[in-house]
């Protein structure tokens, strides 16, 4: 199978398409990310979970931290490993990279948060399509899903971190 035809990304698409639930996109790829029996930092999914989490934290004001993790995303783009061809086919890479410059652009311009849809073939386009009916979206720019973060009990990530914290002195 396709990469990109794998359920976690075609769920993916339709979070980052249809309602721009940025916090979705980032936990289905993470899921499917880890799932690789390459799983890296280097992975091509990690350029996609960069740009979820930069597009999440611009809309939500966080200007800096979007900036800081949008360049990530492109970054990650732009230096996918030959050995990951497959990710260069049924989403337009270039198209990408050039919708984040974008985005950085106006995020130091100062401007309003801007979505735009994932550059996908007609043929992953019907493959998500099916996958719309089986997922609660919520509804697109609403607190629900601008602020989904403050939703979730997130006791264990913060345990995490003062863990690695700990750990790093």
């Amino acid at each position: 199978m396709h990469p990109y035809y794998h359920p976690l990304f075609l769920q993916f698409i339709v979070y980052f398409n249809d309602n721009q639930d940025y916090f979705e996109c980032h936990e289905v790829l993470e899921e499917y990310w880890k799932e690789q029996k390459n799983f890296s930092k280097d992975h091509p999914l990690t350029g996609y979970i960069l740009m979820a989490t930069g597009l999440y934290h611009w809309r939500r004001g966080n200007t800096a931290g979007a900036s800081r993790t949008l360049t990530k995303a492109i970054t990650r783009f732009h230096e996918m490993p030959v050995q990951f061809g497959d990710y260069l086919e049924e989403v337009a890479i270039d198209e990408i990279i050039m919708q984040l410059e974008h985005c950085l652009t106006r995020i130091k311009s100062g401007e309003d948060f801007h979505a735009f849809p994932l550059p996908i073939s007609p043929e992953l386009q019907i493959e998500a399509e099916k996958f719309k009916p089986l997922l609660a979206l919520l509804p697109r720019n609403s607190a629900s899903v601008i602020h989904k973060h403050m939703q979730r009990d997130r006791s264990d990530i913060l345990l995490q971190r003062e863990e690695k914290k700990k750990g790093s002195r």
